[in-house]
């Protein structure tokens, strides 16, 4: 909400928490497979809202008001603090964008961005404190590679990725190990094809399974072990082991545009948070380990049933850091509430959101159009 458009979230109760858990609903809720009658009955689609029995039909009319909630609110407030909003518009116009779509694009490609980035990436975050805390190993090789390339002093920062081969090897396990969207997201084919044999006609839905991609037992020995050393040979990455990225943001021209925002965003935090906390097993009341139970939830995006871990800081130097870094980042986000001079307006930092997304997808992706 605040890289998209400039507004800062007031705690949980806050009407744009609100907001976006309610259009979330519908995303997790509405797109697993199977779910609903009309899927094997195409025909109760023109059942109306009102008729008896027509839960699903409720269920759309819900969703779909609070997706448009999602995508119209914020952008509102945000363009109602600009003088000028047409003057920030014109950056798509020099993409080659007509004056009709600008406005709508902007508003598609910032929702979809908030909406598509905020529980893939929670969920992938609770998969690493998952792992992590039922492997004390593990984080002791993350702690030991921290320590050597980072030091005691200062948090990781993006120029440490590149050297911090342990780091993106667990988070390339993570997304491996516990698939986040594990039946991808639903692609119909435009044109009559053809795959190995199987004639597939013009208008099928193709659900890919992301899941059992990653299980694949002759391409990950033991998949269900959260094993990071697999991607790893002689100190660096090795690009002979499948990169799970290539199956989990989706394939070919509707591939997630955010797919390198996701990647560097779950970089940073993972590193900074495994820098600085030991994650370990829960301990109950008696001070013994609670037994977590390793599963998933069963919806379109899949979260870890279990993730119940203990956070502490790894040393008084550690939280000392914390402590800085967090007073740090409240005073910026201060001066920007307060318009603190040579800060960027809130719905131009959206255009630029906007614009970067579809530079970096080169034109390969329709994600961003209505």
């Amino acid at each position: 909400m605040k890289i998209g458009y400039g507004i800062a979230v007031q705690g949980r109760d806050d009407v744009y928490v609100k907001i976006a858990k309610d259009a979330l609903e519908g995303a997790v809720e509405g797109m697993v497979p199977e779910r609903f009658l009309v899927e094997f009955l195409p025909f109760l689609r023109h059942v109306p809202p009102w008729f008896p029995f027509a839960t699903s039909q409720r269920l759309w009319a819900k969703w779909q008001a609070a997706g448009e909630r999602l995508k119209n609110t914020p952008f509102k407030q945000a363009e109602a603090k600009l003088s000028n909003p047409a003057k920030s518009l014109q950056r798509l116009a020099k993409m080659g964008v007509s004056p009709l779509e600008e406005e709508e694009i902007l508003n598609n490609v910032v929702a979809v961005a908030f909406e598509a980035g905020t529980d893939t990436v929670l969920s992938t975050t609770l998969l690493v404190f998952s792992g992590l805390s039922l492997h004390p190993e593990v984080l002791a090789k993350a702690h030991a590679e921290l320590d050597e390339v980072v030091g005691p002093h200062r948090l990781p920062d993006f120029s440490d990725k590149d050297s911090l081969v342990y780091i993106n090897a667990i988070i390339k396990e993570a997304m491996r190990w516990h698939t986040v969207l594990p039946m991808g997201l639903p692609h119909a084919t435009v044109a009559d094809d053809e795959f190995r044999g199987y004639f597939i006609p013009a208008g099928t839905m193709v659900i890919p399974n992301t899941w059992a991609c990653m299980h694949d037992l002759e391409v990950y020995e033991d998949p269900d072990v959260f094993r990071p050393e697999r991607f790893i040979r002689n100190g660096k990455l090795d690009p002979t082991v499948q990169d799970p990225t290539a199956f989990i943001f989706g394939f070919g021209r509707r591939i997630c545009p955010g797919r390198y925002f996701a990647e560097f965003a779950l970089f940073i935090n993972v590193a900074c948070a495994i820098h600085v906390f030991n994650i370990t097993a829960p301990l109950g009341e008696d001070d013994l380990p609670i037994a977590v139970k390793q599963g998933h939830t069963d919806s379109f995006i899949s979260y870890p049933e279990d993730a119940r871990c203990m956070i502490m800081p790894r040393s008084a130097t550690a939280e000392a850091s914390i402590r800085s870094h967090a007073t740090t980042a409240c005073q910026a986000l201060n001066e920007q509430e307060q318009g603190a001079p040579d800060r960027s307006s809130t719905l131009e930092r959206g255009v630029w959101t906007a614009y970067w997304i579809c530079t970096m997808c080169n034109g390969t992706s329709q994600s961003c159009r209505p």
